[in-house]
């Protein structure tokens, strides 16, 4: 496998799939099916899970909540998708935790890295929720930070693209995707990849980013076996 030990990304959004709200059954058991199958493989799995098919915190600071509270709603959010992810992919016969950075000791384990590590190395995927457990903090700087800690060798964005394009392709049909490109590169174009303490985390660390859409056909699986899919962001071309 092209990868030990990955931190995969998955957005809120991808959890809502085709609805524009909640949890959508399928999309959540073809996640499962592909990280079960990544792990049984050897691959050490660690999956960062958004919120937004919830609550943003953003959009409810905008409506005139506080961001402290808006951003710790969005952080519960993410609880209940780590938690629907930890159950489909036991259904694929994977052994899951799921850690959370806000201690709730009914549904999850604390986070400590130390145990997360050892859950990896037995071959356990571990979900991580309640981003940093602080606000003002994105699930993607989440995602870097946990990332770092635990040692993974790549940071993995799940969307709905199949990569980083210099436009949005949703918007602009003539939008060109970029296959590689370095951490300098992608700040100067403003593409957007992560958000801007995410992407710094990344680069002062030289920890790759690939973007991939977690939608297409066994896209993981393919990714890990060396395919090359996606865009890969690193310190050099």
């Amino acid at each position: 496998m092209r990868f030990k030990r990955i931190l995969l990304k998955l957005s809120g959004e991808a959890f809502h799939g085709s609805a524009e709200f909640g949890i959508d059954g399928p999309s959540v058991r073809k996640f499962a099916r592909e990280i079960a199958a990544a792990s049984k493989a050897g691959v050490q799995v660690a999956v960062v899970v958004g919120g937004g098919n919830f609550f943003r915190g953003a959009e409810l600071e905008a409506l005139g909540m506080d961001r402290s509270a808006a951003d710790y709603i969005g952080m519960l959010a993410t609880v209940m998708n780590a938690l629907a992810l930890q159950e489909a992919l036991e259904a694929e016969g994977a052994v899951c935790r799921t850690q959370s950075a806000i201690e709730m000791h009914e549904v999850a384990e604390p986070y400590i890295k130390r145990r997360a590590v050892r859950h990896l190395e037995k071959g356990r995927v571990v979900t991580f929720a309640a981003g940093t457990g602080n606000p003002f903090f994105s699930t993607d700087t989440a995602g870097a930070l946990r990332a770092l800690e635990i040692g993974a060798e790549v940071f993995i964005k799940a969307t709905r693209v199949d990569g980083i394009y210099d436009s949005d392709p949703e918007k602009n049909p003539k939008a060109k995707k970029i296959a590689r490109l370095t951490y300098t590169d992608a700040l100067d174009r403003e593409l957007g990849i992560l958000d801007a303490t995410a992407f710094a985390l990344c680069r002062e660390n030289n920890l790759p980013i690939i973007v991939f859409n977690i939608f297409e056909e066994n896209a993981l699986a393919r990714l890990l076996a060396g395919e090359e899919i996606g865009s890969f962001v690193s310190g050099g071309q």
